[in-house]
């Protein structure tokens, strides 16, 4: 008995051994003569996300709104209830469905029964609005990846400051942002021919189309053959633009009350009065612009009278200081919370053009006073605010210099590549559309303000320009 159990212990320890032997002794192939390895696991690609979402898994609708469209035609067809549409109608602190907008284009992911899983609304081409409809109804805000490109860009002006931009092929928004950073200090209604300029910036990107503006760094805009630089530095937490000598570009008034206009009547004290036919004193400024174009406050201030008289239509006065008042009139609307006593900011929205009154079209009478005199506008010398500051001039000095170094030569290039008017520049005029919907992308962009609808026709007038 004791030697059975010896043989059956032998019998199972020596075969173990081999198990084991067996287990971990390379098997050569007969075919290939080559050691078989141990399977490894692949490792699962990553999903491809579009807007956050996994597209693998959906069935994808796209699509653009179309004109007097609503939301409810767009998504009843994907079995979203009406239940559901209601409430997204409903929920508006992050999506107003009133607003969408004809042209813009959404996305349908959907389920492969075609119900709709995830409706999404792009109201940029960086902006966008993803609604889930999942056990609850979910409402979010995404934004696409934006790369920036450092670009430096020059160009002559031929006609205007936004047709230069059409023809050098740079954003049209630049127009703006120039106008906007020099506000203070060139007339941009007084552009002449062979006025040049130079500016540093980012270009904003997603994937490889062109969204948007990014940090202007300098630039350099060569009026009436006098050179006006804009620096950027930042100073006390405050990025601002400040010219070679270190003072700043910002003043205490703005250039004209508007950004985009012509000069349709000056400073006279002797005009004859286009509706009453008689001749009288116009001691200010006229503005043609369409119907609904955002009238600006020069600068701070308080609002000391918002009227409509049977003249000036509706008025919004604002007094600045002990020294200097201004008066907006035949205006067809007044901004948003604009009222007696009201503070204003210098930039702030404190009315739109229109033709209440005794007024011929639409148009701005803009008027300034002094010490309760009337000044012509065009001839406000406004001082600058405070300079660059002596601790931080070394810093802003080395700044300064390496931009103008880069601008000048940019200058250069374009004077050696294009010549001054030289003939084969095609003149190329912005359409109204074009120009409105520049407007609007400007003003209305970060700011709660409606823009308004039904906007009247340009005239064709060579003297329109952009400020």
């Amino acid at each position: 008995m004791r030697n059975f159990i010896k043989n059956i212990l032998f019998v199972i320890f020596g075969g173990g051994i081999v198990f084991l032997f067996i287990m971990y002794t390379p098997i050569n192939t007969a075919e290939t003569g080559t050691i078989a390895k141990e399977a490894t696991i692949q490792p699962l690609p990553e999903p491809v996300l579009k807007y956050g979402i996994p597209v693998d898994s959906f069935i994808i609708d796209n699509g653009y709104v179309r004109r007097n469209q609503n939301l409810s035609e767009i998504l009843a067809p994907y079995k979203v209830s009406a239940q559901t549409i209601d409430q997204i109608a409903r929920s508006r602190d992050i999506f107003d469905a009133r607003k969408i907008r004809p042209g813009k284009r959404y996305s349908l992911f959907c389920n492969s029964d075609t119900s709709a899983r995830y409706f999404v609304y792009e109201q940029s081409q960086v902006d966008y609005i993803v609604i889930g409809f999942g056990d609850s109804l979910t409402i979010t805000r995404g934004k696409k990846e934006v790369t920036n490109v450092k670009r430096i860009a020059s160009g002559f002006i031929e006609s205007n400051l936004w047709n230069a931009m059409k023809e050098y092929d740079i954003d049209p928004m630049m127009s703006i942002e120039l106008s906007e950073i020099y506000a203070w200090s060139i007339d941009f209604f007084g552009l002449k021919k062979g006025d040049h300029f130079s500016v540093i910036y980012e270009e904003q990107y997603v994937d490889t189309v062109r969204v948007g503006i990014g940090k202007i760094y300098s630039a350099l805009f060569n009026h009436r053959d006098k050179d006006f630089y804009a620096i950027s530095f930042e100073q006390d937490s405050i990025e601002s633009y400040f010219d070679s000598a270190g003072q700043s570009l910002r003043r205490t008034f703005l250039k004209a009350p508007l950004r985009f206009s012509r000069i349709s009547s000056g400073f006279s004290y002797r005009r004859l009065h286009p509706v009453l036919k008689i001749y009288r004193p116009h001691t200010g400024i006229d503005y043609a612009a369409p119907t609904g174009t955002p009238v600006h406050t020069v600068g701070d201030g308080v609002v000391v009278e918002r009227k409509y008289t049977r003249q000036g239509g509706r008025i919004v006065k604002i007094k600045h200081n002990s020294v200097y008042t201004t008066a907006y009139l035949h205006l067809s609307r007044y901004g948003k919370g604009v009222k007696t006593g009201a503070h204003v900011k210098q930039g702030q929205v404190i009315g739109y053009v229109g033709s209440s009154g005794l007024a011929t079209g639409p148009h701005l009478d803009f008027r300034f006073w002094r010490n309760g005199k009337p000044i012509n506008p065009l001839h406000v010398e406004s001082p600058p605010v405070e300079p660059i500051k002596k601790v931080n001039r070394e810093e802003y000095n080395r700044i300064r210099n390496n931009m103008i170094r880069e601008l000048k030569r940019a200058d250069e290039v374009l004077h050696r590549e294009k010549p001054v008017l030289v003939e084969h520049i095609k003149r190329k005029r912005a359409s109204d559309t074009e120009v409105m919907n520049l407007i609007a992308r400007y003003e209305y962009k970060g700011q709660n303000i409606e823009i308004p609808e039904n906007l009247a026709v340009l005239p064709d007038n060579q003297e329109w320009t952009l400020q």
